[in-house]
């Protein structure tokens, strides 16, 4: 075979991989946000309370948030190709058993085992393309195709949600992940080149640490939904979320001391890309998650809109997201992830600000249209820089465990992000309730939650300025007067 042969081959090869790593990727971020258009339906049909409708999306997010360091740590371990496989496997059977279950508690155990899929799938992906890209442009590129389809996911839940649930049920939106889940799994095994195990460590997956950090994510975030009941002053609520934080406090401990083979390594964390770009995809995904949430309860409960017609109105940001994701990916080259990022989050705490001007009387071209695009243009923006500073300069061998880690903060701060927000909206309707209308009382409460919601994203955006922008500019300068002095 010929060089140019040759090339051309290799370069099939790994558009196609990248395929299969985008279309798995879309499809574990979509099952994030294509429950919300249905969640009405799905409270009629199964007899949902209205605190406990939230645990659809909640044992999704905290099951992938918890799980996603023991799938980073496993696809460095066992294998990413083997990972990738087994994961979409379990995610294609969780969600079968979602569509067929009868009650509410049988949708939220299957809800949870799709998190777990997506858990082990999400990183592997990631690690797949940064074992297959070279670093660089080529890495580059293919990193923001892969954020772009995370960023379309989040944005097309909404309209395939609506569209599944006024066509057919909502049961589809997640029956629709069975055949889908099984055919990247068998390409995956055909395509994905079997990789090197981690040889050097120790055949420990540090399963106490994985259950630990999410028992501790769940009481945590049980403990700040049940506010909205007993109050923030309450015995009940500050016992709630100390023992979260102390399951949190004994995950450090097990990581820093006890654990033979830990799935967090705390050495990772002196890398200061990797730290700073944790902290502002916390904050991220805070803003964003809760977005999403609270633009398909304004379309639908206030503005009246139906199922397809809110999630219509999600096209134009999920165009955005496209369009500013592939310009991220270029620009980060030039500029660097630090200043791409910062004005990433930036647009995105303006276009929340926008939304927290929302009115019960308004309309979706008036109220909703600009400062929505702005708030996805600034998640296009965000996600791929991010996601590059997160594991820039990580060993080969601990990529899963980066990739993972990144996963983590980000749907950790979209879990606790959702709780605070939502139960901040619902006190504030409560509070209302009674002296003026229904759709005004609900208005309030989304008001305040995007308002917050810009709060996380501003301060998302100074880290950026802190940690990344900065650190940067000063490891250049250093490594400046070091070759200087040579």
């Amino acid at each position: 075979m010929s060089t140019a042969s040759a090339s051309g081959a290799a370069a099939r090869h790994k558009s196609l991989i990248l395929t299969l790593c985008c279309l798995a990727q879309f499809m574990v971020i979509l099952d994030v946000s294509i429950v919300n258009v249905a969640l009405p339906s799905i409270r009629g049909d199964l007899g949902f309370s209205a605190t406990g409708l939230q645990w659809v999306v909640n044992a999704y997010t905290l099951a992938f948030g918890g799980f996603l360091l023991l799938g980073g740590r496993a696809a460095d371990l066992i294998g990413r190709r083997e990972v990738f496989a087994g994961g979409l496997l379990l995610f294609a059977l969780a969600s079968l058993f979602g569509g067929i279950a009868q009650t509410d508690n049988q949708l939220i155990a299957a809800r949870a085992v799709q998190g777990l899929g997506g858990a082990i799938v999400a990183p592997a992906t990631l690690s797949i393309l940064t074992t297959t890209f070279t670093e660089g442009a080529e890495r580059n590129k293919a990193l923001g195709l892969w954020g772009a389809m995370g960023g379309v996911g989040g944005a097309t839940g909404a309209l395939l949600g609506g569209i599944l649930t006024q066509t057919l049920s909502w049961r589809w939106i997640l029956l629709i992940n069975v055949p889908i889940g099984i055919a990247v799994a068998l390409a995956g095994l055909r395509v994905i080149t079997r990789g090197n195990r981690d040889q050097a460590a120790a055949r420990s997956f540090d399963l106490s640490g994985a259950l630990t950090v999410t028992a501790g994510l769940v009481v945590l975030t049980y403990g700040i939904v049940e506010t909205d009941v007993h109050g923030w002053g309450s015995a009940r609520t500050l016992i709630t979320i100390a023992l979260g934080l102390a399951l949190l406090g004994t995950f450090a401990l097990i990581e820093g001391r006890l654990a033979k083979a830990p799935l967090v390594p705390l050495r990772i964390f002196r890398n200061r890309p990797v730290t700073g770009a944790n902290l502002v995809v916390f904050c991220m995904g805070a803003a964003a998650f809760a977005m999403w949430y609270f633009l398909s309860l304004y379309l639908q409960q206030v503005l009246g809109f139906d199922p397809i017609e809110a999630g219509l109105s999600f096209l134009p940001m999920t165009a955005a997201i496209i369009v500013t994701s592939q310009l991220a990916s270029r620009l980060t080259g030039r500029l660097g992830p630090g200043k791409v990022l910062t004005g990433g989050l930036t647009l995105l705490a303006l276009g929340m600000l926008g939304l927290s001007r929302i009115s019960a009387d308004g309309s979706f071209l008036g109220d909703v249209l600009v400062p929505s695009v702005v708030a996805a243009a600034g998640i296009g923006f965000s996600f791929v820089p991010v996601t590059i500073a997160a594991t820039a300069g990580v060993r080969g061998r601990e990529a899963g465990l980066a990739s993972g880690l990144v996963n983590t903060f980000r749907q950790v701060g979209g879990s606790i992000g959702l709780a605070l927000l939502a139960t901040l909206a619902t006190q504030r309707t409560g509070a209302v309730h009674g002296t003026v209308s229904a759709a005004v009382a609900l208005t309030d409460g989304f008001q305040r939650a995007f308002l917050v919601g810009a709060g996380f994203a501003a301060v998302g955006a100074i880290l950026s300025v802190v940690l990344l922008v900065r650190g940067s500019a000063a490891r250049a300068a250093a490594a400046a007067r070091a070759q200087g002095a040579a």
